[in-house]
């Protein structure tokens, strides 16, 4: 059976980037009947916190994504993971490192592994120099048992070359010379990334690593830790990067907000659209289908249709309209638009909650009219914001008027101030009061003010909603109910609030 895993690291809120490999990793899993698993690899202590485990574990949930088995805590498994590099001593394949500390810079072990290796590399240095690789077993064991601090490396082999077949970018190599003896263990006991990544996915059974095309170096040393512990390495695929416009790695240190996943859901995102978004940021169906349910990606999805090419998340830091990509927006507006109102209503329910709009009788008595409500004024809205703050006008009279409708539908034309009024008695003697009267007694109206229908229904619109653009007039007349309609017509709040403004009228 096919087990693969998500293992990110609690240090902050969920990444976008990680997002998408749960969501590729979950979809293979799913489409191939096998186990999806979670892996919080905690092991950095000064970093990892409860509250982004949380954020991890609530942003899976919020996308849809179930996991298998129970949470494996990766810090849990350190003792482990140190008798393992101690087993490898016993058996030849790792070696005692006892140089100093201060030589040695524990604190950046990794990027002093790297910058080692390109010097020597450079220099032609054998990486196999170290004086205590050939230490005999007894002279290590002794000075160990002494408390010299020492840190445990992995013997890599002088000559020969990994390999392994990417299911994404194919046959990968690397010779064995431009690697350096792994460490496995620090001097203060600490096991290092590459240990106990190996380690914990042989002990969960992971048979595919389905990961970020960043871990290819990463993948190569690996393969060289299982073969010193007699173990196969499972199948890997490398998923192509995300990177910012401007082609660099998309971070959340550079990017801020923009790359972690609850910004989309605290932005009024809807959980399906944004999973559909980030599916196709480096991965396509055969098909040209770009709307797709969450059966539909499973059906559909392969490491075949991932992309070797980077993907580039569209998005401009200067402009507040575009704070994000394009196609996320337009995808979320596509699914609030056409999603069944059985699924939009209670995220619609929730964010009229958390903006005290929302009220019990839309559940029991008025839960018809709240459901056409919804479908109505849906169609030009772009997330679920919009309900509380563009839609705010149909479910509370305490709505602000947008400045820009106010100057443009009501303040132009100075009778509006009258006329409006005297709608308002037409329209409260019309039954019954529905799209089709309300449309009779406003153009008949205009008829007898002598002013064009067009005059009254922008500044009817304005005057009922706050805002200059929305559904049909009529249709929202309706909806509205005769009572707020004729209440709002006469309202002269606009001018009040603008009388002192100069140029206005």
């Amino acid at each position: 059976m096919i087990r693969v895993r998500f293992a990110p690291s609690p240090t902050g809120y969920l990444h976008i980037g990680s997002a998408r490999t749960a969501l590729f990793n979950w979809l293979y899993a799913r489409r191939n009947g096998g186990k999806f698993l979670l892996r919080i690899e905690d092991t950095d202590l000064q970093r990892s916190t409860e509250a982004s485990t949380r954020s991890i574990i609530e942003g899976l949930e919020w996308l849809g994504l179930d996991y298998d088995e129970e949470i494996i805590f990766q810090s849990g498994n350190a003792d482990k993971h140190r008798a393992a590099a101690l087993r490898l001593i016993n058996e030849g394949t790792a070696y005692r490192d006892f140089t100093p500390k201060e030589v040695r810079s524990d604190a950046t072990v990794k990027e002093g592994i790297a910058e080692r290796a390109r010097a020597h590399a450079a220099e032609g240095v054998n990486h196999r120099s170290n004086p205590y690789r050939e230490l005999s077993q007894e002279e290590s064991n002794l000075r160990a048992e002494a408390g010299e601090p020492f840190a445990v490396r992995l013997k890599v082999p002088s000559e020969g070359r990994t390999h392994f077949t990417d299911a994404v970018y194919g046959e990968q190599e690397r010779d064995y010379t431009e690697i350096e003896d792994l460490v496995l263990l620090r001097s203060d006991g600490h096991p290092l990334y590459n240990l106990s990544v190996v380690l914990d996915d042989i002990e969960m059974n992971i048979t595919d690593v389905i990961r970020g095309q960043d871990h290819l170096t990463n993948t190569h040393k690996q393969i060289l830790i299982y073969e010193a512990l007699g173990q196969s390495a499972p199948r890997f695929a490398h998923l192509p990067l995300i990177l910012a416009p401007n082609k660099g790695k998309l971070s959340k240190r550079k990017h801020g907000e923009v790359v972690s996943l609850t910004t989309y859901r605290d932005k009024g995102f809807v959980p399906v659209a944004f999973r559909n978004f980030l599916a196709l940021l480096g991965w396509s169906p055969a098909t040209e289908q770009e709307l797709m349910t969450l059966e539909e990606l499973r059906e559909k999805f392969s490491l075949e249709g991932i992309h070797r090419s980077n993907a580039v998340f569209n998005f401009n830091e200067t402009d507040p309209r575009r704070w994000t990509d394009d196609k996320a927006v337009w995808m979320n507006a596509e699914y609030i638009r056409t999603m069944p109102i059985a699924e939009l209503s209670p995220m619609v329910k929730a964010e009229l909650r958390a903006n005290k709009l929302w009220r019990e009788e839309y559940e029991d008595d008025d839960r018809v009219w709240f459901e056409r409500a919804v479908d109505l004024i849906r169609q030009r809205f772009f997330t679920l914001k919009d309900f509380s703050e563009q839609g705010r006008a149909y479910f509370s009279d305490d709505f602000d008027f947008d400045e820009a409708a106010v100057k443009k539908n009501l303040l132009k034309e100075p009778r509006l101030k009258e006329l409006l009024p005297a709608m308002a008695l037409r329209m409260e003697a019309v039954e019954p009061f529905n799209v089709e009267t309300s449309e009779q007694a406003l153009r008949a109206f205009a008829d007898e003010a002598g002013v064009k229908a067009g005059l009254l229904i922008n500044a009817s619109r304005t005057m009922l909603t706050g805002q200059s653009v929305g559904p049909s007039m009529f249709e929202v007349f309706e909806i509205l109910g005769q009572e707020r309609c004729v209440t709002r017509l006469r309202s002269g709040a606009p001018w009040f609030d603008y009388q002192e403004q100069p140029g206005d009228v």
